[in-house]
């Protein structure tokens, strides 16, 4: 018997009945995020990791970002969670904006976090609709330093808007110290040694180091656009 962590009981091959009722939560999952978000407004995702720690810089960076985003008009969506995605919440609570979560349903423990508005916190079984929810409503993407997670929502970001189904818009990497090296592999790597992408990939997204690069960046792109 294998003692991997992440081996789960739950995990069963699909009969008929469990591909019906897959097909009627996603449904459920889509008609119900679409019921709560499409009446917000614009709004900007926050993801990021959810063991950020509360004393930490990249903490109070993404409270900040999250709040002068607020005060610039738009509600705030993150995972639910902690760490960077708790801070993005409390940034919206302190600017009078939507405070979103969007949390997935894990077979361990991970609570919601207390500073998403009342009515605005969403439980998701599917992941795919849960990232359709952030793409389909959110102006900007800003991505916090994370973990695989975090990973897996970028490059979500990139595929879409490299393939066309997702028009190009404003993504940001916060926190330059963190986020270099993994451009600087894919610029060293996946471009120039095997050229599995264009120069203009590239410039899908920026880092970023402060709340006012964020909002001038976005109000720049949107007033341009």
């Amino acid at each position: 018997m294998s003692n991997s962590p992440y081996d789960h009981p739950d995990v069963k091959h699909f009969s008929s009945e469990d591909q019906r009722m897959t097909s009627e939560q996603a449904t459920k999952e889509l008609h119900e995020g679409m019921k709560t978000l499409e009446p917000l407004g614009p709004c900007v995702t926050i993801f990021g990791s959810g063991g950020t720690e509360k004393d930490s810089h990249y903490y109070n960076l993404s409270k900040d970002i999250a709040y002068q985003i607020g005060k610039a008009g738009y509600g705030i969506l993150s995972g639910g969670g902690g760490g960077a995605m708790e801070a993005a919440n409390v940034g919206a609570q302190m600017a009078q904006t939507h405070s979103v979560g969007l949390k997935v349903n894990l077979p361990f423990p991970q609570p919601a976090n207390d500073y998403i508005d009342e009515g605005k916190l969403l439980y998701f079984e599917y992941i795919h609709i849960r990232k359709m929810m952030f793409i389909k409503y959110s102006k900007s993407i800003i991505v916090m330093p994370g973990g695989v997670g975090t990973l897996d929502e970028l490059f979500e970001i990139y595929v879409l808007v490299m393939t066309m189904k997702k028009e190009r818009f404003p993504v940001f990497l916060v926190g330059t110290d963190f986020w270099k090296g993994l451009l600087a592999w894919m610029e060293e790597q996946l471009l120039k040694e095997h050229n599995y992408i264009n120069p203009i990939d590239l410039t899908l997204v920026k880092m970023v180091d402060s709340a006012e690069e964020v909002v001038e960046e976005i109000e720049r792109y949107y007033a341009c656009s």
